[in-house]
């Protein structure tokens, strides 16, 4: 069974940091794309930025600068650094795993984290 655990949350003020990190168990090769998708208070989950099996990202517009995905298969973990941030990067983030890489992040998702929340304040 696929197991997806978040980290790192917290509240930062504007234009701080936090890196989250994303533990996988039980891993399965259907998946071909890694990404975090993000969840804003009354608004619907959107990807955030998403990684392939080749190593190619792609990232939403409002975050191209300040986040950075990467992973680490030998702890088979996904991290998001992120920097910089702002009062609208405020929600619940979600790690996922999915079928494609599209314009933003992943689709077709077949695994869901349980999410982690981020709080930035001014």
């Amino acid at each position: 069974q696929v197991q997806m655990v978040e980290s790192g949350g917290g509240s930062v003020q504007a234009g701080g940091s936090l890196r989250l990190s994303c533990a996988v168990s039980g891993y399965t090769y259907s998946s071909t794309c890694m990404g975090w998708f993000r969840q804003a208070p009354g608004k619907e989950r959107e990807g955030v930025v998403g990684i392939d099996w080749d190593g190619i990202t792609t990232y939403a517009d409002s975050v191209k600068g300040r986040f950075t995905i990467s992973q680490d298969n030998a702890k088979n973990t996904l991290y998001l650094q992120m920097t910089s941030l702002k009062l609208e990067d405020t929600g619940m983030y979600y790690c996922a795993a999915g079928k494609v890489l599209v314009r933003v992040g992943c689709a077709r998702i077949n695994y869901w984290g349980q999410g982690t929340p981020v709080t930035v304040s001014s």
